[in-house]
């Protein structure tokens, strides 16, 4: 499944290095991947990863993304990108995150 996070319109896209602490200050353990095609942040035991867009350190979107099958708890990782002023986006429309 995926789910779109991304700032919201009141607000200004965050730098990757605070998505990296909002997500440490939950308790996570988030591991940052660069790559020619972009950034991946993966979790220590949790199969969600987050494909997120960075132009010159700056986040503007990001694609979280787990298996369905998979029982994964998405609050920390709400919460993070919710105290950045983040919102999600799926199917149904925008939602606050937490």
């Amino acid at each position: 499944m995926t789910i779109q996070l991304h700032p919201s319109s009141a607000n200004e896209c965050s730098t990757l290095t605070d998505v990296l602490s909002a997500l440490r200050k939950e308790g996570l353990r988030p591991s940052h991947e660069a790559k020619n095609w972009g950034d991946w942040i993966h979790f220590e035991g949790s199969p969600a990863v987050i494909s997120i867009e960075s132009l010159r350190g700056l986040t503007s979107s990001a694609t979280l993304e787990w298996e369905d099958e998979d029982d994964v708890d998405l609050t920390p990782i709400y919460r993070a990108f919710d105290s950045l002023g983040w919102v999600g986006c799926d199917e149904e429309g925008e939602f606050p995150l937490v």
